[in-house]
């Protein structure tokens, strides 16, 4: 299957190491960050959420007006609107991009920034709120006759939407989460299950967790499977980690000064994580600061587990090497954001992203030759042991024949 890349769709230039130096919403900035994914190489963009970060939606219409081709992952809780209200919104989306819409639907990691928006729910009421929610919108999407809806979180009557996607018969949705709790609702319902990086082991593991929860869940393929990193990138293996020290040490300057903002979803950085996934991060983070071939745990270190956090560090070649690995793993889709957002874009999908889709390429084809080769051994056996049956009876008729002419 062809590798996808997803990229960030920030309304201004602030990053983990350097503070905005606009307002929360640049228009130009936004279409120049955009722009420069569609230009070089990337699929996707996410819109991410945060309580008190520009509307997601109204930011993703205005790209989509504006560019043909790059596609657009809208980040949505489901605390902030009613189902009937987002399966319209994410529609109207869709037609103005002309089906480039995939929902990301976040059910929400840390009691306080929940609370922000008046979410007071728990953790496990969330997944459950946020597992009825996307059925919901399934449902209004594929639905042309009214139709009622009696749940725990969500009652309505009659209700039929007059706008429905371009792609049939719906848009794609994507969950995250590194818990039994999220496995077992992500699974169940999403297209794509989303993960932030971790090493290759623990990766196969959640991948298995995810798998194995679908099975659970009664479905026969698993979802597609997306992994995110922070990628560092240099022409040289030595200027990539002088370039990845200096980067950890503006994240830490920042925090000691007391200028970090907010991370996208909302939280501050310095809140001891309360999500799974962020916890994870931490507890490799500790364990050690290298694994595998280029992944780097001091940013999320750095960050206190806050997202997509754990870097990737070397040359395009090697940083190219490690992601095939996780695509040999079974992630066909991958996440990326440098903290030069614009520059990190650009240089990121001249020099890695044509490196990785030629071997997926290679690779790809040398798996569908040895299928092809398989299936074409497999049929040679058959053929044989159909023309020896033949044979053998055509033999003993002639004999019994013999015998009795004899």
């Amino acid at each position: 299957m062809p590798v996808e890349f997803l990229g960030i769709a920030a309304t201004n230039n602030g990053s983990e190491t350097t503070a905005r130096s606009g307002t929360a919403f640049d228009r130009e900035y936004t279409l120049r960050l955009a722009r420069a994914h569609e230009e070089h190489g990337w699929d996707r963009v996410l819109f991410a959420y945060g309580s008190g970060t520009p509307d997601p939606a109204p930011a993703a219409a205005y790209i989509a007006s504006k560019l043909d081709r790059l596609q657009i992952l809208l980040a949505h809780r489901p605390n902030v609107s009613y189902p009937t209200f987002a399966a319209k919104t994410f529609a109207t989306l869709d037609q103005i991009s002309g089906g480039r819409l995939a929902v990301h639907f976040i059910t929400g990691g840390n009691d306080h920034e929940q609370g922000r928006e008046g979410d007071v729910l728990g953790k496990d009421e969330r997944y459950a709120r946020t597992l009825e929610y996307i059925r919901i919108v399934k449902k209004i999407w594929t639905t042309h006759e009214a139709f009622d809806h009696e749940g725990e979180h969500y009652r309505f009557h009659d209700f039929v939407s007059d706008v429905f996607p371009v792609q049939q018969p719906r848009p794609n949705v994507s969950f995250g989460g590194s818990s039994p709790a999220a496995y077992a609702a992500g699974a169940a319902e999403a297209d794509i299950y989303c993960l932030w990086g971790e090493p290759l082991e623990q990766t196969a593991q959640q991948i298995e967790a995810v798998q194995a929860a679908a099975r659970a869940a009664g479905r026969t393929e698993a979802p597609r499977v997306q992994v995110a990193f922070r990628p560092i990138i240099a022409p040289t293996e030595e200027l990539a980690w002088e370039k990845a020290h200096r980067t950890v040490g503006a994240i830490r300057e920042r925090r000691r000064a007391g200028t970090v903002q907010r991370h996208r979803n909302g939280v501050s950085e310095a809140a001891a994580p309360q999500n799974t996934g962020s916890q994870r991060l931490i507890a490799i983070a500790e364990a050690g600061e290298r694994y595998d071939r280029a992944l780097w745990t001091p940013t999320a270190a750095a960050t206190g587990g806050a997202g997509n956090s754990n870097a990737l560090v070397g040359t395009p070649e090697t940083v190219a090497q490690a992601l095939l690995d996780y695509y040999d793993l079974g992630v066909d889709i991958l996440s990326a954001r440098g903290y030069d957002l614009l520059g990190d874009a650009v240089d990121f999908g001249r020099y890695v992203i044509p490196l990785v889709r030629e071997e997926v390429a290679k690779r790809d084809a040398a798996r569908d030759a040895a299928r092809d080769a398989a299936r074409d051994a497999a049929r040679d056996t058959e053929r044989e042991a159909a023309s020896g049956g033949a044979g053998s009876g055509a033999g003993s008729a002639r004999q019994t024949l013999t015998a009795v002419r004899g």
